[in-house]
């Protein structure tokens, strides 16, 4: 990556609808100078504390606040060096704090830090705060959960289908803090491209959202829409964690300046032919063509021999792909424990399908609004709401997901309102009736 290549970056950190503080921390710390850039580049990460009573808020806190500055003093260090030595100075504040009050023993946090420099990305990770890239239509998870169900994936004891089925979700086998000593993933570095997308959210996010779902919209939308609209899409349904999510779009090389990346295989990467089944099928044609000028060399048999082994090898190539593509987008849900690769990959390609389905969600929230009279900004609204049912109309589907994106925020609006409201009611009946059960007889 350059230098002058820019990054257009969001981030947003939310408490959710069903926890009373906001547990989460992130950092931005993008280089501001060209000495910056070259010495330690830009850094994004995301932590997710544990440990309730506002401890897994202190935890994340000390991480956010330790490894930047920890990462930045290490200029003699290389940059997968350096951000390990940083995550495990966070480690050790963490579990010095805890160890210093009773109240804040076993303390932790998550921890996923990006870091895009001149020598590529590279990623310090430990727990389930996750970190993906969008390239082209496709979303990759590049970090690897420290979950139970992962690990025993990992340990092939199990059946995938029993592991995700049986196996709790949100038990996690590594954290900064609680324990002595940490392993810390770094992966790494890995070539940056113009128009890559990177995306790290806490489990408040990844529990309710898909990664198709978040490949979509990181890529159809500017990072502070898309922000917003991930961290509205999890709390309609349910927010039962904070959210935190940050969005990096990494812009253009500059005409006149080189292109350091190696060319992507987009075959490849697509999930498409591939230059295997190229070649295979390259070669099965060859067969059926060259039969069939045998035939008109009056070698009939010869050549018809060579037309059925070439229509077979055709038909047989053509089957098997289909399979092993249908296996492919079966296996999509699970992640693939291939250390130094993307560990699960999804579509990120918009669609009718998944534009119409967005457009559902918004309708359904808009009929609850009306019935329940809610307060809304309805001429905002409507506005986006109608661009968003002209474009739908006129297969802009980018647009149309854009617009409905709007609506829903406008939306959401009138539901914090009446949370406000209901809270509000809630805090003045209990204090009515404290007041009330305290004065005398």
């Amino acid at each position: 990556m350059l230098w002058e290549q820019k990054v257009e970056y969001a981030a947003l950190s939310d408490i959710g609808f069903r926890r009373k503080n906001n547990e989460d921390s992130y950092v931005v710390q993008v280089a501001t100078d060209r000495v910056q850039w070259d010495a330690r580049g830009h850094l994004f990460l995301v932590a997710d504390g544990m440990g309730g009573h506002a401890v897994g808020e202190l935890a994340s806190k000390i991480a956010a606040d330790t490894i930047p500055h920890t990462y930045h003093k290490l200029n003699d260090l290389d940059v997968q060096a350096a951000l390990e030595q940083a995550i495990r100075a966070g480690h050790d504040a963490i579990h010095l704090r805890g160890q210093q009050n009773l109240d804040f023993m076993k303390m932790g946090t998550t921890c996923t830090t990006l870091v895009l420099s001149r020598h590529g990305a590279v990623l310090g990770h430990v727990g389930d705060s996750r970190a993906y890239r969008i390239r082209g239509q496709r979303i990759e998870q590049l970090t690897f959960d420290h979950s139970l169900q992962w690990e025993l994936l990992k340990q092939g004891r199990m059946s995938p289908e029993d592991i995700f089925l049986h196996e709790p979700r949100n038990v996690i086998t590594r954290s900064l803090g609680p324990q002595p000593n940490v392993e810390i993933d770094i992966e790494g570095p890995y070539p940056v491209r113009p128009g890559d997308v990177y995306l790290m959210c806490s489990d408040g996010l990844s529990t309710l959202v898909s990664d198709e779902e978040m490949g979509v919209i990181a890529r159809e939308l500017p990072p502070v829409d898309a922000c917003q609209f991930l961290v509205d899409l999890a709390n309609l349904r349910g927010g039962t964690d904070n959210v935190t999510v940050i969005v990096a779009r990494v812009g253009e090389i500059p005409a006149g300046l080189p292109d350091l990346a190696p060319p992507p295989d987009e075959y490849e990467q697509a999930g498409g032919w591939g230059w295997g089944w190229l070649l295979g099928f390259l070669g099965v044609g060859l067969t059926f063509i060259f039969g069939n000028a045998l035939a008109a060399l009056e070698k009939p048999l010869e050549g018809i021999l060579l037309e059925g082994l070439g229509a077979l090898g055709i038909a047989g190539m053509t089957i098997a792909w289909l399979r092993q593509r249908r296996l492919n987008l079966q296996n999509a849900s699970l992640p693939e424990i291939t250390p130094g690769t993307p560990y699960r990959t999804a579509s990120a390609q918009v669609t009718r399908k998944f534009v119409s389905e967005i457009g559902a969600l918004e309708y359904s929230l808009q009929r609850t609004a009306i019935e329940e009279d809610w307060t809304i900004e309805w001429r905002n609204h409507n506005i986006h709401y109608d661009a968003a049912k002209t474009a739908l109309s006129e297969r802009r589907y980018s647009d149309a997901l854009r617009e409905y994106a709007k609506t829903i925020h406008v939306l959401m609006g009138g539901i914090q309102l009446q949370r406000r409201q209901r809270d509000l009611a809630i805090r003045w009946k209990v204090k009515n009736s404290a007041e009330r059960g305290a004065m005398p007889p």
